[in-house]
């Protein structure tokens, strides 16, 4: 018979045939090794319960009965070697509803196990893996018997090794250990009990995906954790962990906009569900990326490493296949136009030297006011085109104005709301001939009667046709550009926005200079359409979607009264704005601190 556990392989003719001594010494071993003996029986037994709970004896899984029997072995198994009382068994797998005689079930359930466990036990014998205490039942699991026990040994070995310099090994024992898991812990049993257990579990499982995630980050392999980071923060939501992992390695990739937009969608998410900004890792790690901090690059490589050209390049990469490393990544060029020239004397970093601490950018493509909140203009199905057409032509004229001012408000033009006033004038003036002149009789009403129903009915559809129509080019984007190029000019306005939100946060005096978040003044530098709620008139914050004037006006009377506003989440806690409409203009507003 051949026994393994672990790396060691034992092989023995029958335990039967040697002195009790030696038998004894066998057992031990085989309990070193992780083998559960039986009765009668040299098999090994195992126990898993990341997944659905299950009993396996040399390969084969064996069936553990109704689904109740198999929760009592959950409970077990979460209390491994150790007595659990017969009362926590019943709340655990009854919960708030046990039986009448829970003790008796229970004990029915244990003898299902036993016979399961245990089948060459006598029915009469006292039972050596599910054993009765007087405190209560234990099953005896021994080291190695129990995927969950595994699995934790394995990741405090994997600390140990990783606190004593052999990242690659530690990583390698994280991966062994998350191998083990064969989906949700204690998959298929329900109540309070399971799911805390289960959390716990989980709980652990993420800790050592995130520890092996920062591994692979020492290691430099950046490149092959961002489509697993982008999973993991998909599955664990409000671990800021594995964002901060994910946006550092899409850095490390020169990948800075789309880290950046990876913070940016964490501050939106907690912002929705938990009405907070990220937590200071997060925000400090975004503040570094804007700052292309060097110790934020890749660590090198290992002194040992063959050369590039010495390594054989695996199949399907390289240049043949059209794979290149990514470039470092590196902040844009700034040019001296982009400042004031009166800063040029006080900050020589006018002249072409990057700000102390701050990136610097290029040219910004001309953004101007207002910003880009203005809703898009939509593609219409044929069918509802085809329905809005015909609706002026089908009405004699009567619903051309109320078509037209809905597209007006949508889109917030003044223009089309003159013209549907022009319409409903029109209407009005057709109705008010048609009932107050004789049909039967010609007179002077009729020329602008049947004006007014031509250019309702008639021009009015072919109004329509051409405001529902597609599009020549992306909605606000300038003419001539692809939707590709219009994602860039947004991504470059949303860099230039953390851009100049870093000058406010570590150069106040240099922001004021440069007018950030002043769209009213004449300047040369691009903040990316941002609005300063400490300085901006009323009429600029009046013009902001979502603000009207009476709230533009209490943000001014505010400033004034009781000082500049902190930051712009005091316009929610000073109760000025809603806290939906700060969230809303979150990426418009900054509050840039007045001079001393």
């Amino acid at each position: 018979m051949l026994l393994r556990g672990g790396a060691e392989s034992l092989s023995v003719c029958c335990g039967h045939c040697a002195p009790a001594a030696e038998r004894r010494r066998w057992r031990r071993k085989r309990g070193r090794l992780g083998v559960v003996t039986l009765a009668g029986d040299g098999s090994p037994l195992r126990f898993e319960i990341l997944g659905r709970p299950a009993a396996w004896r040399d390969g084969r899984e064996l069936d553990l009965g109704p689904g109740k029997q198999r929760a009592v072995l959950a409970v077990l198994l979460l209390s491994p070697n150790r007595p659990v009382p017969t009362s926590s068994i019943v709340e655990a797998v009854w919960g708030d509803e046990p039986p009448d005689n829970g003790a008796n079930v229970v004990q029915k359930y244990v003898a299902g196990l036993r016979r399961v466990l245990e089948p060459e036990r006598s029915p009469r014998s006292p039972g050596r893996l599910l054993t009765l205490t007087g405190a209560g039942y234990a099953l005896r699991v021994p080291p190695e018997g129990l995927d969950a026990e595994i699995f934790q040994d394995r990741v405090r070995e994997a600390h140990a090794v990783r606190a004593a310099g052999d990242p690659a090994r530690a990583e390698a024992l994280l991966r062994d250990a998350l191998s083990g898991w064969r989906g949700t812990a204690l998959a298929g049993l329900n109540g309070s009990f399971f799911e805390a257990a289960r959390g716990r579990l989980d709980e652990e499982r993420a800790a050592a995906l995130e520890a092996c995630a920062e591994i692979g980050l020492e290691l430099g392999e950046h490149a092959r954790l961002v489509p697993e980071l982008i999973r993991l923060v998909a599955e664990y939501p409000l671990r800021e962990g594995f964002r901060y992992l994910l946006m550092l390695a899409l850095y490390r990739c020169g990948r800075q906009a789309e880290a950046l937009a990876a913070y940016r969608d964490a501050r939106d998410f907690f912002a929705d569900e938990f009405g907070v900004e990220p937590g200071e890792r997060l925000q400090t790690l975004h503040v570094g990326i804007l700052r292309a901090d060097p110790a934020l690059a890749a660590p090198p490589a290992p002194a040992d490493t063959p050369p590039a050209d010495d390594l054989p390049e695996p199949a399907g990469t390289g240049a043949a296949a059209g794979f290149a490393p990514p470039d470092p990544p590196a902040a844009a060029p700034v040019r001296a136009e982009h400042v004031p020239a009166t800063m040029v004397a006080a900050h020589p970093a006018a002249a072409g030297q990057p700000w102390p601490g701050v990136p610097v950018v290029g040219p910004a493509p001309a953004i101007g006011w207002p910003p880009p909140q203005a809703p898009a203009r939509r593609r219409y199905p044929w069918a509802v085109r085809t329905g809005l057409i015909l609706a002026p032509l089908l009405s004699f004229g009567a619903l051309t104005w109320a078509e037209v001012a809905y597209f007006a408000a949508r889109r917030r033009s003044g223009t089309l709301g003159l013209m549907s006033v022009g319409y409903l004038v029109m209407t009005v003036v057709f109705f008010y001939g048609a009932a107050a002149t004789d049909p039967e009789a010609t007179g002077w009403w009729d020329v602008p009667m049947m004006f007014s129903v031509f250019v309702t009915t008639l021009g009015g559809g072919v109004h329509l046709a051409l405001i529902t129509a597609e599009p020549s080019s992306p909605p606000d984007g300038p003419a001539g550009l692809s939707e590709a190029a219009v994602d860039v000019a947004l991504i470059e306005r949303r860099v230039r926005r953390d851009q100049a939100r870093s000058l406010v946060a570590h150069h106040p005096a240099v922001a004021r200079e440069l007018r950030i978040g002043r769209p009213d003044l004449a300047r040369t530098f691009d903040d990316g359409g941002l609005v300063d709620v400490n300085a901006a008139p009323e009429h600029v914050l009046a013009a902001l979607p979502g603000l009207d004037p009476y709230h533009a006006k209490l943000i001014v009377l505010a400033r004034t009264a009781h000082g500049p506003l902190p930051s712009v989440d005091d316009l929610a806690v000073r109760e000025i704005l809603p806290f939906h409409t700060v969230h809303a203009l979150r990426e418009t507003l900054i509050a840039v601190p007045p001079e001393a």
